[in-house]
């Protein structure tokens, strides 16, 4: 299994200057996620007392030129165009997957088989087969010592950890009722391409893996326990887009005169229960015009209630339904103490964090798991458990909103 090892030359790139063991990182695929990724890589050890020092070892992608200049602009000390390649490498210890799900499984599995550590960018797979596939691997790995976690980064935002607390703590006692909607806006045009997220062969799904994802994980890791069956409905509102003309960046692209099919929901809508009884409502949808990205999430409970929205992601709402009515009511937590989750090493009060941060506590918890033989949350059963849920989603919209249990 690929070791923490001493700094090298590459591991002189990190900018720490410190001689605790190196943890070599090779990412595969630098685009959006591999940006962020990047961002907390760079990030946690200079914030952070870490165990181990991570080192930006080596970047993947398949256009040689365009991933030099990414492993330049983003502080990569190396650049492959193959991501078996980048496995082999005595430098990468944990590989960081960020690239379109239906590559995740293969190099997932290709990882772990080379005993290296594995992070990979949700959903998890495209199928659930993928996912139980990676899910074996990634146990049977643990047992030798290496960790897989998912990177479900809402989970790392101080509010969300703070609310789970919370929760954890019966502050609002049995919980009724969970709703929670992602809502996003970048596809209102019909004349936006038809990049890869559009397509099924590439994305497995649309606006439902690609928010209701983060919106099942995070309703489950806040709830504290599993969805358990679904009745949903999904709709695909342009059904055909311009074919791209060039690779896209982030969330845009540019297109051509022709047009292909688009093969993904852009909208899904759905209850669920979990297995306490306890109701839920999601909305996912990538067509909210004037909603660039907001994600609203409310608990319910039979003593209090939390909410929070990402717009306002250094907030928490929480409502105390033991007080007097006369003095009750929401009240806003400020999230920027130090005894707040991850701002033990950040700004002083009242100084918030933003979207980026997630990913450098993601970083965090991972690089503390591997040196300290823990197993990272959440982990790619978590991952399989998301994947199950999506998948009944999608079987319930097939037949009508029948409603569907999620497979265990």
């Amino acid at each position: 299994m690929g070791q923490p090892h001493e700094g090298d030359e590459a591991g002189d790139r990190s900018g720490t200057g410190s001689d605790k063991p190196a943890l070599g990182v090779g990412m595969v695929g630098y685009a959006f996620m591999g940006a962020a990724h990047s961002q907390g890589w760079r990030t946690a050890g200079h914030v952070f007392d870490l165990p181990l020092r991570p080192v930006l070892a080596a970047v993947c992608g398949r256009d040689a030129t365009a991933v030099r200049t990414a492993a330049d602009q983003l502080g990569w000390a190396a650049a492959e165009t193959d991501w078996r390649a980048l496995i082999a490498r005595d430098d990468v210890d944990i590989v960081d997957i960020c690239t379109p799900g239906d590559s995740h499984a293969e190099i997932a599995l290709a990882a772990l088989a080379a005993g290296k550590h594995v992070l990979c960018e949700k959903p998890l797979a495209n199928t659930v087969g993928e996912a139980e596939a990676m899910a074996e691997a990634a146990r049977a790995a643990g047992d030798r010592g290496q960790v897989a976690m998912v990177g479900f980064n809402y989970r790392r935002l101080p509010a969300a950890a703070l609310a789970r607390t919370m929760v954890a703590e019966g502050r609002i006692g049995h919980l009724r009722h969970v709703r929670v909607t992602y809502l996003q806006d970048w596809l209102v045009d019909p004349q936006f391409p038809l990049t890869w997220r559009l397509r099924k062969e590439s994305a497995g799904s649309g606006a439902l893996g690609d928010l209701g994802a983060h919106i099942v994980d995070l309703a489950q890791y806040l709830a504290g326990e599993p969805v358990v069956g679904v009745s949903a409905l999904t709709e695909t509102f342009v059904r055909e887009r311009p074919l791209p003309t060039g690779a896209s960046v982030g969330l845009s692209a540019s297109a051509g005169g022709h047009l292909g099919p688009v093969t993904v929901d852009d909208a899904a809508l759905f209850t669920g229960r979990f297995g306490s009884g306890a109701l839920a409502s999601f909305e996912a949808t990538r067509y909210a015009t004037g909603r660039k990205n907001s994600l609203r999430i409310e608990l319910n409970g039979e003593e209090g209630s939390l909410a929070f929205d990402l717009e306002r992601l250094n907030e928490l709402s929480y409502y105390d339904g033991t007080e007097p009515g006369t003095r009750a009511g929401f009240r806003r937590i400020l999230v920027t103490e130090p005894d707040h989750p991850y701002l033990e090493a950040w700004w002083p009060p009242g100084h918030g964090l933003g979207y980026e941060h997630t990913f450098v506590h993601q970083a965090r918890d991972l690089v503390h798991a591997i040196a300290e033989g823990g197993r990272p949350l959440p982990s790619f059963a978590d991952g399989l458990q998301v994947q199950r849920v999506l998948a009944a989603v999608e079987e319930s919209a097939a037949k009508n909103s029948v409603y569907t249990p999620t497979a265990s």
